[in-house]
């Protein structure tokens, strides 16, 4: 929930510092009762501002929000969304204005970053799309994109889902095959590249996205550990949508849902894992596994696809139809093709299911992908500019996006 004033919020002058009061936050791991002091975007620090401040009125916060208790935690980040609204990232007429809309759109869910996702294409759509979804910053109106998540072509003919399985390709050349699929914008818009580590070179280009800082996300894949493994060794970081698009967990052969439980890896801080909590993709049964396995690897993803926001019917997902009801099918199949589920019911599901703490769900979708993206320093958290630098361009509505009503709703005027 939202405090109703953001609007004037919104409007604060350049330089103007916004007392939060009376607020529970999510702060270092738990929620404490404290003040969130913001100006220009950034979450600053009250003790310094009183000791640097030669009169009172220097100290004095321009404007005050009375949360009457309410909770405030980071913005979401999406690292998975292939489109809303009516918009489909991968189609090659993709215009400046749907992507536009869809910043706003999920912005009102409280999404305040997003990675736009592109499935399997040809170089000519991935040419076209990707410099107009590389990074830029968020407002007031519309969420920011931290990168773009290319899911695919390198993936496995096994495993390709939802994904037109003419399109695949092998990264033969390794990192050369990159840039030789993705086009000259590649290392400036790209942020995720899901791969399947058995292809040939997927090795290679694993470590040639690792040098650069690209995340390389083993997904839509059939192999075993062992192989999985070498891909983590290599530089991968991430799975992409764990449980799907890849080989069931078998207790002799665990493939890549077993790097939950390997540690043989050479990752120092583990594996990350994209989780669609959508009540479809995964069984509850499988995510409380995936959280117990691992609580601080979990990475709510939407995986959402156009139709997210629309009513049913039948949708384009990249060069595939997509059937709509209270799910997303490939048309004439029982194929999911991506979700339509929106991130603040992922994170309730995701509460739900598991038994886990508020802090826990919530970082889940902020905290947690943010650190898979190595920009935890600026998303992701409330600390104080002394401790993290959030970027200015945020206004304090976009930064402080969320005004979260847990179950006993507080029904006071201020709110909505």
């Amino acid at each position: 929930m939202c405090i109703r004033d953001r609007t004037n919020i919104g409007r604060a002058m350049v330089g103007d510092v916004i007392k939060f009061r009376n607020c529970r936050i999510l702060r270092g791991g738990q929620v404490i009762t404290d003040n969130l002091w913001v100006q220009d975007g950034k979450v600053i620090d009250p003790e310094k501002r009183f000791w640097e401040a030669k009169a009172e009125r220097q100290f004095a916060a321009d404007r005050v929000v009375d949360c009457h208790g309410l909770l405030i935690a980071p913005g979401y980040i999406d690292i998975q969304l292939n489109g809303a609204f009516g918009v489909d990232f991968t189609c090659a007429d993709l215009t400046p204005e749907q992507l536009d809309t869809v910043a706003a759109g999920v912005l009102q869910q409280g999404v305040t970053s997003f990675c736009p996702t592109v499935v399997t294409s040809s170089p000519e759509v991935y040419r076209r799309v990707l410099p107009l979804l590389g990074p830029r910053k968020g407002s007031a109106a519309a969420s920011g994109i931290l990168g773009v998540h290319l899911e695919g072509p390198f993936i496995s003919e096994c495993k390709y889902g939802a994904h037109d399985k003419t399109l695949i390709r092998h990264p033969d050349q390794g990192g050369q095959s990159l840039s030789a699929m993705y086009g000259s914008e590649f290392e400036r818009c790209a942020k995720i590249v899901t791969i399947a580590p058995e292809l040939p070179g997927a090795l290679d280009a694993i470590a040639a996205m690792s040098e650069v800082g690209i995340v390389a996300s083993l997904g839509h894949s059939a192999a075993d550990l062992d192989v999985a493994t070498n891909g983590v060794r290599h530089g991968a970081t991430l799975i992409t949508h764990l449980f799907n698009a890849m080989n069931p967990f078998h207790h002799r052969d665990p493939g890549i849902v077993g790097l939950l439980g390997a540690t043989d890896h050479g990752a120092e801080d583990g594996v990350f894992f994209g989780l669609i909590v959508d009540g479809i993709h995964c069984h509850p049964a499988s995510v409380r596994m995936a959280h117990k396995a691992s609580p601080a690897g979990v990475v709510l993803v939407t995986d959402a696809m156009m139709a997210m926001g629309l009513s049913p019917g039948e949708y384009p997902l990249g060069t595939m139809q997509v059937e709509i009801t209270d799910r997303a099918y490939i048309a004439g199949t029982t194929t999911l093709a991506g979700s339509i589920a929106k991130m603040d019911s992922c994170v309730r599901r995701f509460r739900e299911d598991t038994g886990c703490s508020i802090v826990e769900a919530l970082e889940a979708a902020s905290l947690h992908p943010a650190q898979v993206l190595g920009v935890a320093t600026q998303k992701g958290t409330l600390e104080s500019v002394s401790y993290t630098h959030l970027r200015a361009h945020e206004t304090p509505e976009h930064l402080v996006c969320r005004l979260l009503l847990e179950k006993k709703k507080k029904k006071k005027d201020e709110h909505t």
